[in-house]
């Protein structure tokens, strides 16, 4: 009995290692390439299935996409999109308002500098992502050049799936940032989520930037990554299965008409003074004969009366 039991342990083990695929997936995107070189280039120096994305307009991006393309790595274009809160933004960033013209413009711009991309994900773009008119645009224009599209979720209603419906553009999602911070130890457990969630959902895609403190805990992480969990590249869990929890967009609620500056409150009753003098009955009458023997018609018969109306 103790023989069976090691021979049915040997055999699980054996075709554990025989499909692989039934490993957790962790891809790995790093964001913000095309600035800093020398900080980029400790990233290219880790496993090829890391992704890079490269901001379009950075004075490095040519170089940087080349450079990682010829070390193996997959290279995204990392474009800017508009953001809901006011910050600096990026040349050419995409907003909702814009024409299905001048976003086919930037993307194809895109495409131009960052040679060698497969796919695209967004740099900020909560405003841009969640819009439904918006992320049609950009699909539509994606659909062009077969990149698919690394929704960065930066918005929890993002309409990015449902922009891509019958466009023939893969939209795959982020679930982890890594570096929200740059503490190293805040890093390392946003890490060991993202294998959680690997392990729990069967892949886990993690974005990243190319901080010194990021680059160190990924330094030593992907090269102890458990048994169980297998480093791939984002494109290849394009197939894997995608869940769309986002509500369609709806107008939004016409604003409450503000209050006028001055509104008209009424007239407010003046307070006397002086206590107001009674005015008795006497007075009524004198004030009432007085009105009548002035009248035009009492005037008339008094000068008739008086003779002004005989000819003389």
């Amino acid at each position: 009995m103790l023989q069976l039991r090691r021979l049915v342990f040997a055999l699980a083990g054996s075709l554990a290692l025989a499909f692989p695929t039934l490993a957790g997936k962790l891809a790995i995107v790093i964001d913000d390439f095309g600035y800093r070189p020398q900080t980029e280039n400790q990233v290219l120096a880790m496993p090829a299935e890391v992704s890079v994305a490269i901001l379009p307009n950075a004075p490095h991006a040519r170089e940087m996409a080349t450079k990682a393309h010829n070390q193996g790595h997959d290279v995204l274009i990392h474009l800017p999109m508009a953001p809901i809160s006011k910050q600096p933004l990026e040349k050419d960033t995409l907003r909702p308002d814009m024409s299905d013209d001048e976003i086919a413009r930037i993307i194809r711009n895109a495409v131009d500098n960052v040679p060698y991309a497969t796919g695209m994900n967004n740099h900020m773009g909560s405003a841009m992502t969640s819009s439904l008119p918006g992320m049609q645009k950009v699909m539509a224009a994606l659909a062009h050049y077969n990149l698919y599209f690394l929704d960065s979720m930066t918005i929890g209603n993002s309409q990015a799936m449902r922009a891509a419906a019958g466009t023939g553009v893969k939209v795959i999602k982020r679930k982890v940032f890594l570096d929200d911070t740059q503490n190293e130890a805040d890093i390392r457990a946003q890490f060991n989520r993202a294998i959680a969630l690997a392990r729990r959902n069967g892949s886990a895609i993690a974005i990243g930037h190319p901080h010194p403190s990021t680059v160190r805990v990924l330094q030593q992480a992907l090269y102890n990554l458990p048994p169980d969990i297998t480093l791939v590249r984002a494109s290849s869990l394009l197939n894997e299965p995608q869940s769309d929890n986002s509500t369609p967009n709806v107008a939004p609620p016409l604003p409450t008409p503000a209050a006028p500056r001055n509104p008209f409150r009424g007239v407010k009753l003046c307070k006397p003074k002086k206590q107001p003098e009674p005015v008795y009955a006497t007075r009524f009458f004198t004030v009432i004969s007085e009105s009548v023997s002035e009248s035009a018609v009492v005037s008339y018969f008094r000068h008739q009366w008086q003779g002004w109306g005989k000819p003389s």
